[in-house]
């Protein structure tokens, strides 16, 4: 019998277990998605950021704090948060985390100017593992070389995840990656749970698939709130070019939300 919200959300991280985790925007997704029957769900800075009407990567870290505040509130659900490369301080953004009540979150190897050198991002890794012990705390390290385009991504990726290992992640987070071989590779290499992010780079593998290739955990990065935000510009333009409002047809009705979210 697990212990703790953590440690049941932990167990979930098997190899080949491939379990879905969708990435909330607000509360509103969040509590949806926790209708659906998810039993856990993750937040998306990504997703957060284009909410507000930002790029992703643009909002400050007291105000993503704030956004992954909201949607913990709103659910009974375990959360896990997307808190990028640490806002410039990875021991208080971690700590202020765990106070929220998530149970875990990513933690990113590389900003915009592309990787950190290896030994920062081990002591960015060691900072998080220390101000959220495990246990208690999922930590989820991702690394980038495939985001960023890296001549040997697969090497990279292999050498970083064992030193995050090392370091005390608990899982490696691997976006960017859809080649079914090597993705195959990666957790074999890798020795320990792999979470890939679907929707992200084409082709898109069903989950079926990726729990044959060994995976561990499936999240679905900013892809749910593209979707959303691509279904409004569709209705935008058919009501401005064409009058019409087809996108009505199918919606929840009003009093459905109504009673679900006034629950």
């Amino acid at each position: 019998m697990t212990d703790s919200p953590a440690a049941a959300f932990l167990a979930l991280h098997r190899p080949g277990a491939g379990f879905v985790l969708p990435n909330a925007w607000d509360p509103g997704s969040a509590r949806i998605l926790e209708q659906v029957g998810f039993p856990a769900i993750a937040t998306t800075s990504a997703g957060i950021a284009f909410s507000q009407g930002l790029p992703d990567a643009g909002m400050p870290g007291p105000a993503m704090l704030e956004a992954v505040a909201r949607i913990v509130a709103a659910v009974d659900c375990p959360v896990t948060a997307d808190l990028e490369s640490g806002y410039g301080d990875v021991p208080g953004t971690f700590a202020a985390a765990v106070g929220l009540g998530v149970v875990g979150a990513n933690l990113e190897d590389a900003d915009r100017d592309g990787l950190f050198e290896l030994d920062d991002a081990v002591e960015r890794v060691e900072a998080a593992r220390a101000a959220a012990p495990r246990g208690s705390f999922v930590l989820n390290a991702r690394t980038d070389p495939y985001m960023v385009r890296h001549p040997d991504a697969f090497a990279e990726s292999v050498r970083r995840a064992h030193r995050y290992l090392e370091a005390g992640a608990d899982c490696i987070f691997v976006p960017g990656v859809s080649d079914a071989q090597e993705i195959r590779r990666l957790v074999a290499e890798i020795g320990a749970p792999v979470n890939v992010v679907a929707g992200l780079t084409e082709p898109v593998l069903d989950a079926a698939t990726l729990r044959a290739l060994g995976v561990a955990r499936i999240s679905t990065g900013g892809t749910l709130t593209r979707a959303v935000l691509t279904l409004v510009e569709t209705a935008g333009r058919e009501m401005l070019q064409h009058g019409t409002f087809g996108f009505a047809a199918g919606a929840l009705p009003y009093g459905d939300l109504q009673r679900r979210f006034g629950s």
